[in-house]
């Protein structure tokens, strides 16, 4: 029996578009649902094109109401009865009571060599810092940002002239290679970090 598997995004849906694109043949998982907090997210018409189930809930309809807009999400969740939720750059910082429904269930990709650069402008900071390489991470979801258990990582070398937007586009292309083999992993049980040159 495949495990089931919703991706929530908020924009263009690369990661997303690499994860269902790997869900094929022998994999232990399947693509259930891409759900979205903002409904002219790109990435929902391209889950479309590949015959994957879209939902979008505004979190603008929300104003600053987080639980009433996680419950809001919760309900094309139930609906779909996910076994695994894929965050795939989704802009919303979870409130703790729902991480917790999902604890050990929730994967999230972050750009940067966890625990190093939590939060945003990852890319920037490692250059301004000095750093010899740059990276992403793939980890378990927990109450805490950009916290919790690692299942992944690849590592991207930082080069002299490197911008945060050139980083940021190897970095994805490692990205891309790293959410679908730790999913896969996941999937079947196996939480032994992934670790790619």
């Amino acid at each position: 029996m495949s495990q089931r598997v919703a991706i929530l995004l908020s924009g263009g849906g690369s990661n997303m578009v690499r994860l269902i694109e790997s869900m094929t043949g022998d994999h232990p998982a399947r693509p259930v649902l891409v759900l979205s907090n903002d409904p002219d997210a790109g990435g929902l018409a391209k889950a479309r094109a590949l015959g994957v189930e879209t939902a979008a809930i505004s979190h603008k309809a929300f104003k600053g109401d987080r639980p009433g807009f996680e419950a809001a999400l919760s309900v094309p969740l139930a609906a779909a009865r996910p076994d695994i939720i894929c965050l795939a750059g989704f802009m919303r910082v979870l409130t703790a009571d729902f991480v917790r429904q999902w604890q050990g269930r929730m994967l999230n990709i972050h750009p940067s060599l966890l625990p190093k650069y939590r939060g945003l402008n990852t890319h920037a900071r490692a250059i301004e810092a000095g750093d010899a390489e740059a990276g992403c991470t793939v980890h378990e979801v927990t109450a805490e940002l950009d916290d919790g258990p690692i299942l992944g990582q690849a590592r991207v070398p930082i080069q002299p002239g490197d911008s945060a937007e050139s980083l940021a586009a190897r970095v994805l292309a490692q990205e891309h290679c790293l959410y679908p083999a730790v999913l896969r992993r996941f999937a079947a049980g196996d939480r032994r970090p992934i670790l790619l040159p």
